[in-house]
């Protein structure tokens, strides 16, 4: 029931009653059991399953199995230590107030730096904020349902009507900004026979945003599937129709023997490169000491070397607007919300884990932290749903 919500997501359902009446009655369900190991290990297993689907790209699709049972165990074993203390309370006042401190608190726990389960999510579909003092007042209003056996939980009716509240958004930029959806399925990605095709379908995007007036047009993250800066002729061609357009797209960059997955803009004639801040956590880097780091691309991952980052979010302007990159995971960490632009340009290649709900996670939490921080995020896509958010 609480993960209930990610599922109708991904089936295009949009009913603000149904999310909103899943949320009580999945987080009552949580407050009101007794045993926490097989409630996380489920909800770790519903929500991220499909981080397994990527080792299918590394020739080692005998570990999904695994994997998606290491995820099981991970979260099977933040609930239970959850759920354990809150049995050391002797009232079942205690006991649902602990549990539902624990629940308000679980999403800052980032288990090897991965932060995509937010608890809140369930909210942001629904009629209810989801800020971090209106989901305090949730809890506490699901709470008292759990606790009250008679007509009195009526009382909390004022308290449950407070919450119905969303902040306004803000405007647009004042840009024509075309987002491109690309559908190149993984597999054939970085295949040097793709290559040619891959390079003519994205010029195609951007003579056809030319065509139609736009004043930036926005790739996918690597949608150039090589170290473009290592490319002159590329490097020519993109600077050329930067006089006509403004131009972002993702690409590697191979900087003093170092390799970044990078964003790559391209106005009136000249270009930058801005290096992604953070990477994701077993596909980036390894997020381990760096022996056991090397022992794990030694034996899963062939000597591959992690990818070198940047060290604070990267800020561009283009025809006097500030916009914060994002790179596919990134899109999804508070750190680059905290960035002082109120425009945030996203790119992300979700074939990785096609067809799975990982799409629609990652656009609920980005909708979830543009929400939170005030921001717009232009989110371009690879097998996935371009939009833009707010």
């Amino acid at each position: 029931m609480f993960s209930l919500f990610l599922y109708l997501e991904w089936m295009g359902v949009q009913a603000r009653w149904l999310f909103s009446l899943l949320a009580i009655v999945g987080f009552a369900l949580l407050l009101l059991a007794k045993r926490g190991f097989w409630i996380g290990f489920f909800i770790g297993v519903l929500w991220f399953w499909w981080i397994a689907l990527s080792f299918r790209y590394y020739d080692l699709s005998w570990m999904i199995p695994f994997v998606i049972l290491a995820i099981g165990l991970i979260y099977g074993v933040i609930f239970w230590a959850g759920y354990r203390l809150a049995a050391i309370f002797p009232t079942s006042f205690g006991q649902t107030a602990a549990k539902g401190l624990f629940v308000w608190s679980v999403g800052s726990i980032h288990p090897f730096g991965f932060n995509w389960f937010i608890p809140q999510l369930a909210l942001v579909r629904s009629y209810f904020s989801f800020d971090t003092l209106s989901f305090a007042f949730f809890l506490a209003f699901t709470g008292w349902i759990v606790l009250a056996r008679s007509w009195r939980k009526l009382l909390a009716l004022p308290l449950f009507l407070s919450l119905w509240h969303h902040p306004s958004p803000p405007p647009l930029a004042p840009l024509r900004i075309d987002l491109i959806t690309t559908h190149l399925p993984q597999e054939k990605k970085w295949r040097r026979s793709e290559l040619t095709s891959i390079i003519h379908d994205n010029f195609f995007h951007i003579h056809r945003a030319i065509h139609k007036g736009y004043d930036m047009v926005v790739l996918p993250e690597s949608a150039f599937p090589l170290f473009l800066n290592l490319d002159p002729n590329l490097l020519s061609r993109l600077q050329y129709l930067s006089h006509k357009i403004a131009i972002v797209t993702g690409a590697l960059a191979y900087k003093e023997g170092k390799i970044y997955n990078s964003t790559y803009i391209f106005q009136n004639g000249r270009y930058i490169i801005l290096d992604k801040v953070v990477l994701v956590p077993f596909g980036e880097e390894i997020p381990l000491p760096k022996p056991l780091s090397r022992l794990v691309n030694h034996i899963f991952f062939g000597d591959a070397s992690d990818y070198d980052h940047a060290t604070t979010p990267q800020i561009y302007e283009i025809e006097g607007v500030r916009f914060t990159n994002a790179i596919c995971y990134e899109a999804t960490h508070p750190l680059i919300y905290q960035s002082p632009t109120t425009y945030i340009i996203a790119i992300s290649n979700n074939a990785w884990f096609w067809p799975s709900l990982e799409p629609w996670l990652q656009n609920l939490i980005i909708r979830y932290y543009a929400t939170i921080y005030h921001k717009v995020v232009y989110h371009a896509t690879n097998i996935a749903k371009t939009e833009v958010i707010r």
